[in-house]
């Protein structure tokens, strides 16, 4: 039997891509679909603008929307995708965690708390212990875990194949999608002809979500990882796909062969939106591409090409789909890591 399923900010362009994910998922059935108050008891087709590359579906187009309470959610709902703007998530996710509800969520608040996993399950997935040490800390019957930022969903796997040669210093410079920045958040005439050097709050999150991720959990505490991370975040005119540049020093030399071998025997999980294998390596120099590359896997592969060797460290580029692997893919990867976990 499936098990039901909110969607929490559904008309947004998250949320979208959520319910494309989530309607054909054979574990997962859609039981509840919230928004804003202004779309509270208009159906799904009259509440959302719908965007995504696929037609709405119509058993979902039909649906009434209710208010993002608790209170407005069936009682027989086990899992909630949250895909709520990050002042909105912080004020009502924990309320949902407080209700019983277990809630996998895209939204950045919370990320950094000690006490909530922020988990890649392919590189991290024993984070999600962690929600032992939130229930006891916070009281809840439910629970909470984060994915991360779509820009450290990029890059983040491709340095966990390359920890056994011990990450000292990483710079990324970003070329980030418009999609990114959701439907209205830049404007044509900001980004056609033009690229923009700089995402409010982009960096930082690259800087210490990635620490974060690479630490180590003791089974009572985590520990972020000690390299030292310097990113710098560019908007640029692509629709989606996020392609970073990447410089890694290590404390063993590590080749180009050595890191494309890494990166390529990186292990996957037998979960189903989990792509096999996790990161692709493209041995041809102009590769990854946006237009190309960024529905590899389904949008859930992270690709990498253009591996070298540099006075500063090795240097590599790398890609991922950020709506699909950087976002709503990424809370359902969580969603069934949560439920192989015996956590629904």
């Amino acid at each position: 039997m499936a098990v039901r399923v909110g969607v929490l900010g559904a008309t947004g362009a998250v949320g979208q891509r959520l319910i494309q994910l989530l309607e054909p998922h054979p574990e997962f059935e859609i039981a509840a679909l919230t928004a804003s108050e202004s779309s509270a008891g208009k159906t799904y087709r009259q509440a959302a603008k719908w965007r995504v590359d696929s037609p709405i579906p119509q058993e979902i187009a039909e649906m009434t929307v209710t208010a993002t309470d608790p209170d407005e959610v069936p009682n027989d709902v086990d899992l909630i995708f949250s895909s709520l703007p990050s002042s909105v998530g912080a004020a009502v996710e924990p309320g949902f965690c407080e209700a019983g509800y277990v809630v996998s969520s895209n939204s950045s608040n919370g990320r950094m708390d000690d006490d909530i996993p922020l988990v890649i399950p392919e590189v991290n997935a024993e984070h999600l212990d962690l929600l032992e040490v939130q229930r006891d800390r916070r009281g809840w019957d439910g629970a909470m875990v984060k994915n991360p930022n779509c820009s450290t969903i990029t890059f983040v796997p491709t340095l966990a194949a390359l920890t056994d040669f011990g990450l000292e210093k990483v710079h990324v410079s970003t070329l980030q999608a418009v999609s990114g920045a959701g439907y209205d958040g830049v404007s044509s005439m900001e980004i056609i002809d033009n690229a923009i050097p700089y995402i409010g709050g982009e960096a930082d999150k690259l800087e210490t979500e990635s620490r974060k991720l690479l630490g180590d959990f003791d089974g009572a505490e985590l520990s972020h990882n000690s390299m030292d991370v310097a990113a710098s975040c560019n908007r640029i005119p692509t629709i989606d796909g996020h392609l970073e540049n990447v410089w890694v020093e290590t404390e063993e030399e590590l080749t180009a062969d050595a890191a494309a071998e890494a990166m390529r025997e990186y292990p996957s999980l037998d979960l189903r939106s989990s792509p096999d294998p996790l990161i692709h390596v493209f041995e041809e120099p102009d590769r990854p591409q946006p237009r190309m590359d960024r529905t590899l896997g389904g949008g859930m592969a992270i690709a990498a090409g253009g591996l070298q060797e540099s006075p500063f460290g090795l240097q590599y580029n790398c890609l991922a789909h950020n709506t699909i692997r950087g976002a709503a893919g990424a809370s359902v990867l969580n969603g069934e890591l949560l439920l192989e976990n015996g956590y629904i």
